[in-house]
This record gives C-alpha cells, structure tokens and sequence, in this order.
C-alpha cells in the first residue's frame, strides 16, 4: 500500500471541526445541537447580493483575470477608501476566501524556517497554514485577565530572533474579540520598522466593532512596504460559502509575486466575485442592522456567564467570539460529554475547545472559544444548556473543578 506524505500525516485537524462526528451521531439521535463551534453566522446574506444571482446572464461562466475583476477590484477601493488614503486597485488582489490569501502572503514572503511573531490564541487554522508554507509561528502569550489584549511590546520583542520575519495579527481578534487600538499598533509598526519585519494583519472583522472604531494598519505611514492585510466577504456580509477573499498591499515586488500563486490557481471564483461586488454597492444600512443585532447578542452573552458560577469571562470589544474559562480541567474532554452524553429538553450545545487555539495546548485548556452567531433567543437556551451541563459534568468527575477526565 503506498504511504501517505508526511506532511499530511503530521498536519493538524481543525479544533473548530473536529466534534463534528460527535454532534453528527447526536443529531442522528434525534438532539438538537445548538452549534457555538463555528462562525457561521445565522444573519441572511444580502438581498441585493442574492438578487444579483437572479440577473446573472452570461451563458458561459468563464474564467477570469488571476487578480479578480477590475469591477470588484474596484468597488473594494471605494470601500477602503472610506477609512484608508490612497489605495489603488492595484493594490488589492482577490482570492478564494480569506485562506487563500493567508496561503498566498506566507508563500510570497517567506522562504520555510522563518519565524512569525503571534500573540496567542489565535485563529487555529493559522497552524495549519504554517504546517503547509514551513514557515514556524512563535507565540507570545496572552491573558483573559485583560480580555487578551495585545502583549506588552517588549514581550513580543524579546522573541525576535536572526530567523524572525514578520508578526501576525488578528485585529479584531478570532477567537477573543479584542480589538488593538491605534495607539498598540503604532507601537508594533515601530518594532516592525526596527528590526525590518512584514506585518500581516486580518482584519476579516473589521465592521464588527461595537465600543470603539476600528483603526486599520494600512493607515500608518511609513509601514507601505511592510503592510500586508488579509480581508473577506464571508463574515461582514455572512456569505462564507461565497469563498471571496483579498489580500490588500502596496508593496509592489510582494504582488508580483502574489500575482504568480493567483496565476496558478488561475483565477477567484466568477459567480462568487459577482455576487461580492453587490455586497459592497449596497452596504451601509445592511452593516448598521448586523452590527446593532451582534451587539445584542454580545452584552446578552457577557451578562449570562457574568452570572454562571466558577466562570471567567469578559466583554469582547469586537467581532463576535468570546474566550471563556470553565470550571473544569479539560473542555476538550467537556466538549465531547456535551454532544455524546448531556441532554437537556432533547437539545446540546457544540463549543470549540481552548486548546486548539494555542501552540501550548495546555494554557486553553480550562478555555472554550463560543461564536455568538445565534439570535438572543437560541442564545440563551444555549447558555441554560451549558449552565446546567457545567453542575451535571462536575458531580460526574467529582468536585466542582475536575482534576482530570477520568478522576
């Protein structure tokens, strides 16, 4: 029998994904799974981009350009341009969803052994990314004590080594909902500049920011060859399976080289660009309903687990996840238990573990991360079925604070 690679053998599973068996053989049961496991978001897509589907009449969908149409190219500068002085639309590459661009950035700009700065946790699929291009991600470490804010400066500087090339970040943050103020990431385009290093952002969560405004980095000068923004249409107008993604630079030798991975894989997906364009014409009063409703649902979620006994939790400034600490040694474990084993009115509830969101596993492990993508009303039963499976779970495995799975 041939033997698989090992780099696909050694490559890491979504802990986004991963339960997914678990919560397949309880729907099958018959149990109704409230999913807090994925950001997929319940809001319908907008009905502008739908219709525009209706009125697609080309009779051949046909390839395209390798950077994306110029028409969405350039609806996306306008965009930009409300928030961001001179961006081009040569500066803005289209992809297949935001992964591709994350694949295209750490393929063009680092060769493999290259160290990436990144505070932690951070969006798992990053390690996965990582895995493929070779390149090694160095965590700096957060705390829920603070809502993971970004780490000191001088934390981040201390792992700089001869082999570092870049640091990474997630601003607004998946999975902890933080967002870096100016005044932070000015500083971190001073230790970019000092030690001459790429700053990537992924600013996918931009328009969900709810107690203050969101600054990007392609707004700080001096940074224009440095700066590479990762962005999408998947979360900001709920159309994940749309699979449209940018990667936003003004560095001219960077896209030439991003131009060659998109001319390999030809070209991002027509209908999907189509659909991505109406999105954009039509979007002030559609963002202002989804941004109004996930601040609902935020300060709803803070205030029950506020409440529940033996939980750590803050209030996340943006997007819409939330790192929580349980009272139990391994959510891992605890996760699992909810789908095969509590029940509460035939319904359970899907998390994902903590772990998966940390290159040292063991620091999330008292951690979930919960997507708020359900309205206010599913929201609850979810937070009554977690409440009620946190007292369940600890009579089981003895104490109010499990020593281990099976103690």
């Amino acid at each position: 029998m041939p033997v698989i690679s090992s780099r696909g053998e050694n490559m890491t599973q979504s802990p986004i994904r991963s339960l997914i068996p678990y919560a397949r053989e309880a729907k099958n049961e018959g149990v109704h799974v409230y999913h807090l496991n994925i950001g997929q978001p319940d809001i319908e897509t907008p009905a502008s981009a739908l219709s525009s589907l209706k009125k697609y009449d080309n009779k051949i969908v046909g390839y395209g350009s390798s950077e994306g149409t110029d028409e969405l190219r350039e609806t996306v500068k306008n965009y930009y341009c409300d928030n961001v002085s001179k961006i081009g639309i040569e500066d803005i590459y289209v992809t297949t969803g935001a992964s591709e661009a994350i694949m295209f950035t750490l393929f063009s700009c680092f060769d493999a052994g290259a160290e990436i700065l990144i505070p932690e946790p951070f969006y798992a699929n990053y390690i996965g990314f990582s895995h493929v291009s070779g390149v090694t991600l160095v965590p700096v470490k957060g705390s829920i004590e603070d809502g993971f804010g970004l780490p000191d400066t001088l934390d981040i500087e201390s792992k700089v080594t001869p082999n570092t090339k870049a640091i990474f970040l997630c601003n607004p943050s998946n999975p902890t909902g933080n967002l870096y103020s100016q005044q932070e990431l000015n500083s971190i385009a001073e230790l970019v500049k000092k030690h001459d290093l790429f700053l990537i952002v992924d600013e996918v969560y931009r328009e969900f920011c709810y107690d203050s405004e969101f600054y990007s980095v392609l707004n700080i000068k001096g940074l224009e060859d440095h700066v590479l923004v990762i962005d999408s249409i998947s979360k900001v107008f709920s159309s994940c399976g749309s699979r449209i993604g940018f990667v936003v630079t003004r560095n001219e030798e960077l896209r030439e080289s991003i131009l060659k991975y998109a001319q390999l894989r030809l070209c991002p997906p027509m209908i999907g660009q189509y659909m991505a364009e109406a999105c954009f014409t039509d979007r002030s009063a559609y963002l202002h309903v989804v941004r109004e409703e996930y601040n609902r649902r935020r300060l709803y979620l803070f205030e029950r687990l506020s409440k529940m006994e033996g939980v750590k939790c803050y209030k996340p400034k943006a997007a819409f996840y939330i790192m929580t600490e349980l009272p139990v040694a391994d959510t891992d474990h605890f996760c699992k238990w909810l789908l095969s084993d509590f029940r509460l009115d035939g319904c359970t509830i899907m998390m994902a573990p903590g772990q998966g969101f940390y290159l040292t596993p063991e620091i999330g492990s008292k951690q979930v991360r919960i997507a708020f993508v359900l309205g206010v009303e599913p929201l609850g039963k979810a937070m009554d079925i977690l409440e009620s499976a946190l007292v369940a779970y600890n009579k089981v495995y003895s104490g109010s604070t499990l020593a281990s799975p099976n103690g």
